[in-house]
């Protein structure tokens, strides 16, 4: 079972939404922390926060879609408090924007966000985690990991992505028998601003024209989602006592998995697609 207490978390993504939900989780259990976003900004203010509370925290601004900045929060990690215990690959992005539509520029901004951004993770902090025989690694992956709707095509495959690599890495950590251990969360609706940061972050120009009233009453229909969902703070503490638990797959909305199982079904009975 891993331990909290004067252990260390590193969470990407850190400085808002489920991300700042989850450090405070792991701080309230007595954690360090290595805090990391693309928001120098909001960095700072976590790190405010915490350590205003006695909380020790660091930060570092880290684009989790180049492999050398993910090496660099891994030495500062390092550097900070000699080791790692528990890493969320959390930072993400997203928009709405058809698969037959989105610009290639887009499929690849999204894809090495949310989906090297973990690869990276994985291949950087896993061998440190291995290496002391301690630890849980997570990767922010979605109910879009799980089953693909419509107008959302990057994202879905991005987080497909995410579910397969986790659920390989955790095969092969308990084949090893080792110590560490895997998990994926897979949110639903959570009260964030995903949806503007992504707006904002986004490089290029603004969506094809023949997606541009569909991908925009999406997106209302998606930020409206999100602002009745849960609150950050509380997948926080969902995630902190299911990586206790040892669990692997961490469901905001396990209601929602009824809507994966109608698709299994539907695979079984006769091979059609069901809607999402």
């Amino acid at each position: 079972m891993q331990q909290f207490e004067d252990r260390v978390a590193v969470v990407t993504g850190a400085g808002s939404g489920i991300g700042l939900g989850m450090a405070r989780a792991f701080a309230a259990r007595g954690m360090h922390l290595m805090l990391a976003d693309m928001d120098a900004g909001t960095l700072d203010a976590a790190v405010a926060e915490f350590t205003k509370d006695g909380v020790r925290a660091a930060s570092m601004t880290c684009d989790v879609s180049r492999l050398e900045e993910v090496e660099a929060l891994a030495q500062a990690t390092l550097d900070t408090y000699g080791g790692a215990h528990v890493v969320c690959n959390n930072a993400g992005v997203g928009i709405p924007t058809s698969a037959r539509n989105m610009k290639l520029a887009d499929w690849e901004w999204i894809l090495n966000v949310d989906l090297w951004g973990p690869i990276y993770g994985v291949k950087v902090f896993l061998p440190l985690l291995e290496a002391q025989d301690e630890g849980h690694i997570n990767a922010t992956s979605s109910m879009a990991g799980l089953i693909s709707s419509q107008m959302m095509g990057a994202y879905n495959v991005a987080k497909h992505g995410v579910v397969a690599l986790m659920a390989a890495v955790e095969r092969e950590l308990r084949a090893k028998k080792t110590n560490v251990r895997a998990s994926v969360l897979c949110p639903g609706p959570i009260n964030t601003n995903i949806s503007r940061n992504s707006v904002t972050l986004r490089p290029g120009q603004a969506k094809p024209k023949a997606d541009g009233d569909k991908a925009g009453k999406v997106a209302a229909n998606i930020q409206a989602a999100l602002e009745e969902g849960m609150h950050p703070n509380d997948v926080g503490e969902l995630v902190a006592a299911s990586i206790a638990e040892d669990k692997f797959w961490i469901l905001t909305h396990p209601r929602y998995a009824k809507a994966v199982q109608k698709q299994l079904d539907a695979l079984n009975d006769d091979q059609t697609l069901t809607r999402a």
